[in-house]
C-alpha cells in the first residue's frame, strides 16, 4: 500500500534530525530505530545533553546557599531557567514552580487547593474528563477520600471528543475546580481548554490545565487561555527526566499552603513556629534539581527557535499520513477523530493483542507504546484490551512512517 507523498516540509527535517544523536542508533544488530514513542517521552537535541554536561563539568553546586563563585552561578542558572519557562508561556516568573513533572505539579495542586478549600470541599465538586491521565484522576480521588467532595466527568462523544454540552452542564455553582488535559496522551485530541477555563471562572472555581502533550508543539499562552494554573514535563519536550513545572496564578500561589516541608521553602524556622517563604520557592523545599532546570531551560530554548506554525503543520500532516495508511488496512480500528496536529495515533487490530503488536514492531526496530498509556476509565470505553499508539515529534521523518508501515504489514501477515 503507498500513499501519495505530501508536499515538502517547510521545516528542515534533515538537519533537525542530525541534532539528536539517538536517532542514528541501530538496534536488534542492524536495523535502524524507528522512534514512535514520543508521547511517553521526546528524544534529546545535543544542546541539552551537552548543557547537563557543561553543568556538572563547570558549575556544580547547590542553588539559594552558598555565597562562593560556584553558588552564585548555579542560583543563576536557575532562575534564568524559571524566567525561560515563564516567558514560553506567557507567564510571569515568579509564578513558575519547578516539579518533578506533571505528575508531581498536580499533586502538589491538588494536595495544596484541598488544604485551601478544607470544608468546602464536602459540599462542592471537581470536574475532570473521561480522556484525563492518571496523573489528573488519582491525586483528585485521594482528596475525595480526605474531603469527601464528588468528581464529575465530561463524557466524550462517540469520535473522541469532548461532550461540550455536557460540560456546561457539569461545571455548575458548586463546582470548585476544574482540571483537564490540553491534549490527549491517548487520542491525540485536542480541547477547548479556553473555554473550560471560561465556564469556571464563571462559577468561582479554579481552572487547571494539563498541557504535558501540547508543549512541544504549540505556543502556550496561559493569558489566552485564561487558566489558573498550567502544568507540563520537561521530558516531552526535548528535556530531560525528573524536571517539570507548575504555571501558579500569583493570586492562586500567594493564597496556598505548602505542599512539602524542608530547607529553602522557608524564612525563618523555630521549634515555636516557621514563616514560609513568598512566590514559587515555598513549594520547593531540599535540593532542587538544578541540573534539570537548566536542560529544560535549554530545551525551551531550543524548541522557541522553530516556528511552531510550522511544527503544526508538519505534524499534522504526520497525522494525517498515520491515519490515512491505518484506515487502509483491513481489521485496523483507529481510535479519535483526529483532526488536530498532536502526532497521537491509537489503534487496535481485530484479533490480535495489542501487545503482541507491539513487541513484534520492535524486532523490526519500531518502537511503539502499547496499553492502557495510563488512561484506563477511557481504554475501558473504547478498547478494554489496550490500544497500539504511535506518536510522531518534530523529528520524525515521512521515510520512518513508511518504515513503521513496512513493518506493521509483516506483523499483520504473522498474526492475522
Amino acid at each position: 500500500m503507498h500513499l501519495t507523498q505530501p508536499s515538502a516540509p517547510l521545516l528542515d527535517i534533515a538537519a533537525i534530525r542530525t541534532e539528536f544523536p539517538i536517532l542514528q542508533r541501530m538496534v536488534h544488530g542492524n536495523k535502524p530505530l524507528v522512534y514512535l514513542d514520543n508521547a511517553a517521552t521526546t528524544q534529546k537535541p545535543t544542546v541539552v545533553i551537552d548543557s547537563i554536561s557543561e553543568f556538572y563539568r563547570q558549575h556544580n553546586a547547590n542553588a539559594h546557599r552558598a555565597g562562593h563563585v560556584l553558588g552564585a552561578e548555579v542560583t543563576s542558572m536557575y532562575e534564568r531557567a524559571r524566567e525561560v519557562v515563564a516567558e514560553s508561556i506567557g507567564a510571569r516568573a515568579d509564578e513558575v514552580v519547578f516539579t518533578r513533572g506533571t505528575t508531581e505539579s498536580l499533586n502538589l495542586l491538588a494536595t495544596s487547593i484541598g488544604a485551601r478549600l478544607g470544608p468546602r470541599l464536602a459540599e462542592g465538586n471537581i470536574v475532570l474528563t473521561e480522556m484525563e491521565h492518571h496523573a489528573n484522576i488519582v491525586p483528585w480521588q485521594m482528596l475525595r477520600e480526605r474531603s469527601g467532595v464528588e468528581i464529575r466527568v465530561i463524557p466524550l462523544t462517540d469520535d473522541g471528543a469532548l461532550d461540550m454540552g455536557r460540560a456546561s452542564q457539569l461545571i455548575d455553582a458548586s463546582t470548585l475546580v476544574v482540571s483537564c488535559v490540553q491534549v490527549s496522551n491517548t487520542l491525540g485530541t485536542e480541547n477547548d481548554v479556553s473555554t473550560l477555563c471560561q465556564w469556571a471562572h464563571a462559577v468561582g472555581a479554579i481552572s487547571i490545565v494539563d498541557a504535558a502533550q501540547s508543549v512541544s508543539s504549540m505556543a502556550i499562552d496561559v493569558q489566552q487561555i485564561g487558566c489558573d494554573a498550567l502544568v507540563f514535563s520537561g521530558h516531552k519536550v526535548y528535556g530531560p527526566m525528573g524536571i517539570g513545572c507548575a504555571f501558579i496564578r500569583r493570586e492562586l500561589l500567594s493564597d496556598l499552603p505548602p505542599y512539602q516541608g524542608g530547607g529553602s521553602m522557608i524564612t525563618n524556622v523555630s521549634f515555636d513556629k516557621t514563616t514560609y517563604a513568598d512566590g514559587p520557592m515555598r513549594f520547593e523545599a531540599g535540593t532542587p534539581n538544578i541540573e534539570g532546570a537548566v536542560g529544560l531551560c535549554t530545551a525551551l530554548q531550543w524548541r522557541n527557535a522553530l516556528d511552531l506554525r510550522d511544527v503544526q503543520s508538519y505534524k499534522k500532516m504526520l497525522t494525517d499520513e498515520l491515519v490515512a495508511g491505518l484506515r487502509l488496512r483491513s481489521g485496523v480500528h483507529v481510535h479519535g477523530a483526529h483532526h488536530g496536529h498532536s502526532g497521537i495515533v491509537s489503534f487496535s487490530i481485530d484479533g490480535v493483542h495489542p501487545q503482541d503488536v507491539g513487541i513484534m514492531l520492535d524486532t523490526h526496530g519500531v518502537a511503539v507504546r502499547t496499553g492502557h498509556h495510563c488512561t484506563m476509565p477511557l481504554m475501558k470505553r473504547i478498547a478494554p484490551q489496550g490500544t497500539v499508539r504511535v506518536s510522531a515529534a518534530v523529528y520524525t521523518s515521512h521515510d520512518e512512517i513508511a518504515q513503521f508501515f513496512h513493518a506493521l504489514d509483516r506483523v499483520m501477515k504473522v498474526l492475522l
